[in-house]
């Protein structure tokens, strides 16, 4: 289990887009985090007739160290860390550790 998944809004702690907010688009395995919006690099792509792709310069999200972004703490708006817990059920479930309030019940 991860603290932070597929899905989720994170915030950018450091680097050229500290502050901003995006939703969790992939995870790699080697640690880093695609983030919709956020480490945007312009590619320039070649056209492919066969697929229909037409050339030029794109916008690729590029993925980033899963330690330099938080979880969004919807409650406080800010970046929170994640704990795990488990519950009287047996279910493991990640938590704010901040307000014990937990993210996915």
């Amino acid at each position: 289990m991860r603290k932070i998944r597929k899905g989720d809004q994170v915030v950018v702690l450091t680097g050229k887009d500290k502050g901003k907010v995006g939703a969790v688009l992939a995870i790699h395995d080697d640690g880093k985090i695609v983030v919709d919006g956020i480490n945007v690099a312009r590619k320039h792509q070649k056209p492919m007739p066969m697929k229909g792709i037409a050339g030029g310069i794109v916008d690729k999200a590029m993925p980033l160290h899963i330690s330099n972004v938080g979880l969004l703490n919807p409650a406080t708006n800010k970046a929170d860390r994640v704990g795990f817990r488990l519950l009287a059920d047996g279910r493991k479930v990640r938590f704010f550790k901040s307000s014990n309030e937990v993210i996915d019940a």
